[in-house]
């Protein structure tokens, strides 16, 4: 069926489906979820254990080794980390992607649970935790207020909290740093001694007097009556007047030796909202949520709290909507004006109104269209599927071209009416776009084999381009030909005036170059030898820049955001901390007039217990269209200004470069990092510190550092047991005595207006004892004797490790390092020459990974894309033309768009990442379309009696015009976007110069090269 002469037919048919598609495509749009980036699972799950008191050593022994032999048994695990800690084990698993992770997490469950009794009896039962980016929070509140920090923290609890977790579309808001009450009982250990009170005493009496327990059921008449006996503390008064002992036949009461505080849990954290004290409130998303309607309901909500509660100070930190819908805006605005510099080109070369309009009309219904495979796909509006958009924009439109030239060649040249070239012309070229379209298309099916990060990531953007432009090739055969028929006139003579003039010497320019161009062409098929060797010499020349040109994971993106960390030495007591984290801050604070708002968090805020000795803070800066500075370089302001000023506290700066979810989601924060693996953790510690010294002071290499801490300095106490069982007591009696008088114990409850609050026994100024205080309490033997703890333990000095790393069940420790003012590739291969040249122990590896590792594994996968690209677009040709010799000629044109690619991506100082090289892949598809052209027609010329030559030279000047719009059209769609100005188009930017520059080189030398090659491939039969 001839789709042509069907739409010209039936134009009434033509519009409305049209019309059908674009309302579809409408409301699609209306209903479309926003996003960063499309929807990513990464199957990887956490198993976390329990395991209170065990030492790194012994958790790394009796627990994470034994779970991980457990978990290796699971079909599909592709990697296994873990961190052992004081009590804590926590195993990180990732599968092979496309794994679905429910299916994981339960076959992980039912392992552990059939193999349980390998473990310890004391272990709290293994957590199996599936992993979901969507948990990420979308906003991240800070709250100051000059209120009482319990205050403050119960009416955020009880009141602000519920109006943010209403929104909809908010699936869960934790606050983070809060003062949570609990009434405190410090004993005085003078008193306690003085008068022998054991401390499992004062415990049990405290317990035995703060109970609520159902004393049974009485009949009476014809009712049933439940007896209850409640005998709870209803004040902190009847907590002090508790008798715990009787001494001399006097009744002791808890006054007597202790005192009785209401106040709040001992802090392990302090957060402070620009400078003042206060919270951090996290809120998540529920997962099909859209994050900026998410986000923007939250800042609503903000508004509101701060007008209802003037006491309170609430800002949002960080705002993953802000950046997203700046970033796809400012995408959206490069697509926008890519489309109108693309319908100018278009304007300027057919000098015709009309026929720009009928053209004109691919993009916005090929676009819409695009809208509703969205929805339907159940896709979100991200940076990939608007970067699809951004790219096919241009191309959208090259269809159209080909066939609207066609129809007015054949009506100038053969004066056939509006109806009759519609049709014929159509049909003349629909081979040759049916072909182009098919190979552009065919480029995109390697991406379904490419695993990893860069698969899923650019899955979407190639599902994009792909129906967008069926859509455009779909117009072109119908709704071009059809509106052709009606739009354009009988006549098309130049109009009179200014803008008529104008037209006529275009059109004579136009004239004079197509045949300027053809007399290039017999030129330079009398010279073939020469034509060959001169492009021969260029590629070989451009492939000198490819050292030159870095490489990295990601381009970097500026996310609006600071990073600074003040590092003190393991075990540094809080408070100490918090005073040198208070003068960072007071630099930072006079070094960033651009900051908006900061967030600073002193204390353990992760799972590693090195963060103890960490104060960070997280500085908010202007949209980036408002600064000078880029965050990079306020980062490095900051690190000069910063590098020793604060004694005894390591600073590291970071700029977020590169998309922050995607680095969240490969759990690498850091740019680049070394991994130590062996056995023993000293020769590990020791081969770290060499490595770390060998890579500090290379360029491009900040903030170096040890994952491992060398140790915290703890008092290890040894238990006699042959002392104990002779007194009758258990370890457990001696440890629990030692843990209330300086961790403190819970006693019950303490329930006041239908909230409950712990009740703490603990010596007074607990921490700030000595160990001898602590070993002359006492404790009771089951005769009733009172013994000295010194009496039953002995103490020593030492350092324990405050984390145990493992990778694939080996111990590992980490060099981690951010990378700045250079390339990750370059500095990756620097960092391998260091480490070549250091000796190590049989059994222990030296790797580099975090990023680096990602981007060496993705560009593996896309480097096979590459090379099955070049064989289905090959294949694909040649079925098209029935020839095994005419394709060659057309792939001719691939390798010299690598001319332009090096050419333009040295001289933009732009990096091969991610989005680069799938800019080359996509190349392979587009630059073959100019020369699929030229040797259709030249076939069809040779098919009619023409010479080689003269049907090469003829070919040329009739798809000169063609050829100029539809590559102008593509490249000049993507400048917008190629200049990469705002958050999220820098992001893209790479992407859009490879294809730019690559088209260009490869357009110039494919319309002088193709035709000579062609012409060897079909020699004349008959001398010239």
């Amino acid at each position: 069926m001839n789709l042509a002469r069907a739409s010209v037919a039936r134009p009434v048919f033509t519009t409305m489906v049209t019309l059908i598609v674009v309302v579809l495509g409408l409301v699609s749009l209306a209903r479309l979820r926003i996003d960063l980036l499309p929807s990513i699972e990464l199957p990887t799950i956490t198993v976390r254990t329990q395991y209170e008191g065990a030492s790194p050593e012994v958790m790394e022994r009796l627990v994470t080794q034994i779970l991980e032999e457990i978990i290796a048994t699971v079909p599909g695990v592709e990697e296994m980390t873990s961190q052992s800690a004081e009590g804590n084990s926590s195993i990180r698993v990732t599968f092979a992607w496309g794994t679905d992770t429910d299916t994981a997490a339960l076959d992980v469950q039912s392992t552990i649970e059939q193999e349980i009794n390998e473990l310890p009896d004391e272990v709290t039962r293994p957590r199996v935790a599936k992993f979901d980016v969507d948990s990420f929070p979308v906003v991240i509140l800070g709250i100051a207020s000059k209120l009482d920090p319990v205050e403050l923290t119960e009416l955020i609890e009880n009141q602000i909290r519920y109006r943010f977790a209403r929104i909809p579309g908010v699936a869960q808001v934790d606050v983070w740093g809060g003062f949570d009450r609990e009434v405190r009982i410090e004993l005085d250990p003078d008193r306690i001694n003085a008068l022998g009170l054991p401390l499992n005493q004062i415990l049990d009496a405290i317990r035995d007097a703060n109970l609520d327990l159902p004393a049974g059921k009485l009949e009476q008449g014809r009712y049933q009556l439940t007896l209850r006996a409640p005998a709870e503390f209803q004040d902190l008064d009847q907590i002090r007047n508790t008798v715990v002992a009787v001494h001399d036949g006097a009744a002791v009461t808890l006054d007597q030796v202790a005192r009785v505080r209401d106040t709040y849990e001992k802090l392990t954290r302090y957060v402070r909202v620009n400078g003042e004290r206060g919270l951090r409130v996290a809120i998540r998303k529920q997962a099909d949520a859209n994050t900026v309607e998410v986000s923007k309901a939250v800042l609503a909500e903000i508004e509101a709290v701060n007008r209802a509660f003037p006491q309170l100070a609430v800002i949002p930190v960080t705002n993953q909507g802000n950046f997203i819908e700046r970033s796809i805006a400012n995408v959206a605005q490069s697509v926008l004006y890519g489309g109108g510099l693309a319908v100018a080109v278009l304007l300027f070369f057919l000098r015709n109104l009309r026929s720009t309009v009928v053209i004109s009309l691919a993009i916005p219904i090929s676009v819409i269209a695009t809208f509703a495979l969205l929805y339907f796909g159940g896709f979100t509006l991200n940076l990939m599927t608007l970067g699809g958009l951004a790219l096919g924009v241009g191309m959208m439109v090259d269809s159209s071209v080909v066939v609207l030239e066609n129809i007015f060649r054949r009506r100038q040249e053969n004066g056939e009416k509006p109806r009759e070239a519609a049709i014929e012309g159509t049909g003349e070229v629909a081979t040759a776009i049916i072909a182009s379209t098919v190979t552009t298309l065919v480029i995109f099916l390697p991406l379904v084999f490419v695993r990893g990060v860069a698969g899923i990531l650019f899955q979407e953007l190639a599902y994009v381009i792909v129906f967008s432009l069926l859509c455009s090739l779909l117009v072109s055969l119908t709704l071009v030909p059809m509106l052709a028929s009606k739009l354009l006139r009988e006549e098309d003579k130049p109009g009179a005036g200014r803008l008529g003039r104008l037209s006529a010497r275009a059109g004579n320019a136009f004239r004079a170059l197509d045949y300027g161009y053809r007399d290039l062409l017999l030129g330079a098929l009398q010279r073939r030898k020469t034509t060959l060797v001169t492009a021969l010499t260029l590629f070989l020349a451009s492939l000198a820049l490819a050292p030159l040109i870095g490489s990295e994971f990601l381009p970097p993106s500026d996310e609006g955001e600071v990073r600074v960390y003040g590092q003190m030495e393991s075990g540094t007591r809080l408070d100490l901390v918090d005073r040198q984290t208070r003068k960072m801050e007071a630099i930072i604070r006079n070094a960033v007039p651009e900051a908006v708002s900061s967030v600073t968090s002193v204390g353990a805020s992760g799972h590693r217990p090195s963060d103890a000795a960490t104060g960070q803070m997280r500085i908010a800066l202007t949209p980036a269209a408002e600064r000078e500075r880029s965050n990079s370089d306020i980062a490095k302001a900051l690190r000069k200004k910063l590098e020793g000023a604060i004694p005894g506290m390591a600073i590291r700066t970071r700029a977020p470069q590169g998309q922050f979810l995607l680095e969240r989601l490969l759990q690498t924060d850091d740019g680049l990092s070394v991994e130590v693996r062996g056995f023993d953790l000293a020769t590990l510690n020791l081969l770290a510190l060499q490595v770390k010294a060998a890579i500090e002071d290379l360029p491009g290499i900040t903030d170096a550092r040890l994952g491992r801490e060398v140790g915290i300095p703890q008092q290890e106490i040894e238990v006699n047991r042959a002392k104990i069982a002779d007194l009758g007591l258990s370890v457990r009696d001696v440890t629990e005595a030692i843990e209330t008088a300086v961790a403190g114990s819970t006693a019950g409850e303490y329930r006041t207006e239908g909230h409950s609050y712990r009740i703490l026994v603990q010596l007074a100024d607990a921490e700030r004892r000595s160990i001898d205080e602590i070993l002359d309490l006492t404790i009771r033997t089951p005769t009733g004797e009172q013994v000295a703890l010194r009496n039953l333990v002995s103490s020593r000095e030492g350092q324990g490790p405050t984390q145990i790393d493992r990778k694939d069940q080996q111990r590992i420790v980490t060099v981690s390092a951010n990378v700045a003012g250079r390339d990750l590739g370059s500095v990756a291969a620097d960092i391998q020459r260091e480490l070549e040249g250091i000796a190590r122990p049989v059994g222990y590896d030296l790797l580099i990974a975090g990023d680096f590792e990602e981007q060496q594994k993705s560009f593996e996968e896309l480097l096979l894309a590459l090379g099955l690209a070049l064989v289905l677009v090959y294949m694909v040709l040649a079925s098209q033309y029935e020839s095994l010799r005419d394709p060659l000629v057309v792939m001719c044109s691939v390798p010299l768009a690598a001319i332009g690619v090096l050419l333009t991506l040295f001289l933009t100082k732009t990096t091969l990442n991610l989005q680069s090289a799938i800019g080359c892949i996509m190349l392979v598809g587009i630059v073959v379309n100019n020369a699929i052209l030229l040797v259709d027609q030249a076939g069809r010329l040779r098919a009619e009696g023409h010479t080689t030559r003269d049907a090469v030279a003829e070919a040329g000047r009739r798809r000169l015009r063609p050829i100029l719009m539809t590559t102008l059209t593509t490249i000049l769609a993507l400048v917008p976007l190629a200049f990469g100005i705002g958050e999220g188009a820098d992001a893209q930017a790479p992407l859009a110069r490879a294809v730019i520059g690559g088209l260009t080189g490869s357009t110039l030398i494919t319309l002088v090269l193709i035709p000579v090659v062609y012409s060897l491939f079909h020699p004349d039969k008959r001398k010239a």
